[in-house]
């Protein structure tokens, strides 16, 4: 079936077929995308329940605080596989090396080794920004921007059948599994993941950089990109924003659980259902909305929109705390940040360079959409040290201000530039 699949995307680009091999290329990275964030999903719940049994939702703002530690040097590590052996093999090496992690993580957790849950923790936060932006540098080198209007929306939407249904799987099964299991079944979706994604770059081709770029001469991680782009510096600033709101959301959400549901496979169950129910609500505003607004509203409007919402839902998380208004922020955030804001927020990237995908969009997309959580779990971290157990309250009040500086950011952001600020 594989040497089918390749002997295909030979023939297409043999043949000039641009766009048979533009709708292969798109399809197979949306269901390499479907088994990663399928994977993901297992981890994700897993890691949290354990973790919380580990050392309680208290402590998880310390968790967070180490994220951009290790953050930056899996980025840094990307940067220079990129430069040694280009992003196809760089694709390959750091998915199938999430694996092994897994299993590593695995087998500590067998023999009561509590600190597994914490590295899982801190690794699952960090592994996936780094594959799915990789997926989105090969997504953002292929289309064209009239042709990422039509793909993005349902390229994502493809991407969450995984995450449904690993969240299902988990909230059936789990108590009867057993957490640790679990982790075994996002070890196994990341190889087709792997396979998937090479075959994607197969049929697409390897986007090659220009020579002043090659071998990373202008730095692995092209740093200087963000003084001299001004959108993308402004674009890094909004996604830091952005985890400020994810953040808050996550850490209420979180004391709520801790103090709703106390058994922890009882809490994983309800974590899959919870995440199984959010992937879904993405799908459909993946094949349904994100394609519609994407053609008939401009990005301004779009990026005004998002954080509007999000302050709407902080507002009622504040006036009725609960879990139920807890998992509905959150469930809001990460449905919309999974399709119309990626969607959106993927076009700025298109008519860039090679290093502005490839390099400047994992510092901004992934070190500081993570450094940015960090930060801010600090921030809670200390106020607790010096203040003692800090109101529930302080949580969506940060995710209002967060997200009205957010709204403020867009209006540069989408003002209109120079073609070479790529917004």
């Amino acid at each position: 079936m594989y040497q089918f699949l390749i002997q295909f995307a030979t023939m297409a680009e043999q043949q000039g077929l641009s766009w048979q091999r533009t709708a292969a290329a798109a399809a197979a990275i949306s269901v390499a995308a479907t088994f990663l964030v399928g994977s993901y999903e297992f981890v994700r719940s897993v890691s949290t329940s354990l973790f919380i049994s580990a050392y309680g939702s208290s402590k998880l703002p310390y968790a967070m605080t180490a994220v951009p530690f290790a953050m930056a040097l899996l980025v840094y590590g990307y940067g220079w596989l990129l430069s040694r052996v280009g992003a196809m093999r760089a694709l390959v090496v750091s998915s199938l090396s999430s694996g092994v992690v897994f299993l590593f993580c695995y087998a500590a957790l067998k023999q009561e080794g509590h600190w597994a849950a914490a590295f899982l923790y801190v690794f699952r936060q960090v592994y996936i920004v780094l594959i799915v932006e990789q997926y989105w540098s090969l997504i953002n080198s292929f289309l064209k921007p009239e042709q990422a209007r039509l793909y993005n929306g349902p390229i994502i939407g493809g991407a969450s059948i995984g995450p449904v249904l690993a969240g299902w799987l988990i909230h059936r099964k789990a108590v009867a599994l057993g957490s640790e299991q679990i982790i075994l079944l996002a070890v196994l979706a990341l190889l087709p993941a792997t396979l998937l994604a090479y075959l994607a770059y197969r049929i697409a081709g390897e986007p090659k950089p220009s020579t002043e770029e090659a071998g990373g001469k202008q730095g692995h991680l092209h740093l200087s990109l963000l003084g001299q782009n001004r959108g993308l510096a402004l674009l890094a600033g909004v996604v830091c924003l952005a985890q400020v709101v994810s953040t808050a959301a996550d850490l209420r959400f979180s004391q709520l659980l801790e103090a709703t549901i106390p058994l922890k496979d009882e809490r994983t169950a309800f974590l899959g259902g919870f995440w199984s129910t959010t992937n879904l609500a993405s799908s459909c505003l993946q094949f349904l909305v994100t394609p519609l607004l994407l053609s008939i509203l401009p990005a301004r409007w779009i990026f005004l929109g998002i954080p509007a919402i999000h302050i709407g839902s902080a507002v009622l998380l504040l006036a009725r705390p609960s879990l139920q208004s807890a998992a509905l922020s959150l469930l809001l955030f990460k449905s919309v940040d999974y399709s119309l804001f990626r969607a959106t927020k993927e076009l700025i990237y298109i008519p860039l360079s090679f290093d502005a995908r490839y390099r400047a969009k994992q510092v901004i997309d992934t070190f500081t959409y993570r450094a940015s959580m960090g930060l801010t779990s600090a921030a809670l971290s200390v106020a607790t040290l010096v203040a003692g157990a800090i109101p529930g309250s302080l949580y969506p009040m940060a995710a209002m201000a967060a997200a009205a500086a957010w709204a403020g950011l867009t209006l540069p952001l989408t003002a209109p530039k120079e073609p070479r600020d790529g917004v």
